[in-house]
């Protein structure tokens, strides 16, 4: 399958959306509202998926739609877009560039194009289940075996308490050898990129997981969830730079 347009029009997707949000971040001034599950919401986030559903809409007409912000439309399409406009959004409220947008394509209900993209630094990762780049050069997970060795990241120290197994999480946080809570979308986006080796989230949306499974992949990482199963769509995930360290890191979160 030639997914030569498709790419091309993802590209199109986060310059345009990058457009949109760069101008937004970092403003005293920006309205944050709260959402029913009490997470905030911002211009930046409902602006840019109208614009990208806007530009799906006029070049695919026949593609559906999902995205955090306005929800599901057309989801039975043989190709879907799966959009979330700022990955992030606690960090892009508070000044913090640890955020991007994702967006993904998916053909018959699985990701074949993924891409994180960070507009303020202006870093790009577009992987395909097969080659990632950054900013149109090649990229690769780093070879890291040991959880020793590892650099871990996570989104926020408390959630796995709410949704896993504390315990099994602070084990794993205890074997590495360094822990951030460079979280969200940039948290993928050092992974694939060599900078960081294992990133856990244990609370997981189609949204904030469909691109991540051909960037990661493609920059021969391993994804699933908690668990070991398929990394989309999971409720959590677990990525890693090589199988040796995945397999360590699922070992580490099981129930003892």
């Amino acid at each position: 399958m030639d997914l030569s347009p498709h790419r091309a029009f993802l590209l199109e997707l986060a310059q345009a959306s990058g457009d949109f949000t760069r101008p937004l971040f970092g403003r005293l001034d920006l309205a944050v509202e709260s959402k029913s599950d009490a997470s905030p919401v911002t211009q930046a986030d409902r602006g840019a998926e109208e614009l990208m559903r806007r530009m799906i809409r006029s070049k695919f007409p026949t593609h559906g739609v999902l995205g955090e912000e306005f929800g599901p439309d057309r989801t039975d399409a043989e190709f879907v877009w799966v959009l979330d406009p700022v990955d992030g959004t606690k960090s892009f409220i508070t000044g913090v560039p640890l955020w991007g947008t994702l967006i993904a394509l998916l053909h018959h209900g699985q990701p074949v194009l993924g891409c994180i993209n960070q507009p303020v630094l202006n870093q790009l990762v577009v992987g395909d289940g097969k080659t990632t780049t950054l900013n149109g050069a090649p990229v690769r997970c780093r070879p890291t075996t040991r959880l020793a060795d590892s650099t871990l990241l996570t989104c926020d120290w408390l959630t796995p308490a709410q949704y896993q197994d504390a315990a099994a999480f602070d084990r794993l946080a205890k074997s590495a050898k360094l822990c951030r809570t460079w979280g969200d979308a940039y948290a993928y986006l050092v992974l694939a990129t060599g900078w960081a080796d294992l990133v856990v989230d244990p609370i997981m949306n189609p949204w904030d997981v469909a691109a991540l499974v051909p960037v990661i992949r493609g920059a021969g990482g391993v994804i699933t969830d908690w668990s070991g199963g398929p990394a989309y769509p999971a409720s959590s995930t677990v990525a890693a730079a090589t199988p040796e360290l995945h397999a360590a890191a699922l070992a580490t979160l099981r129930p003892l």
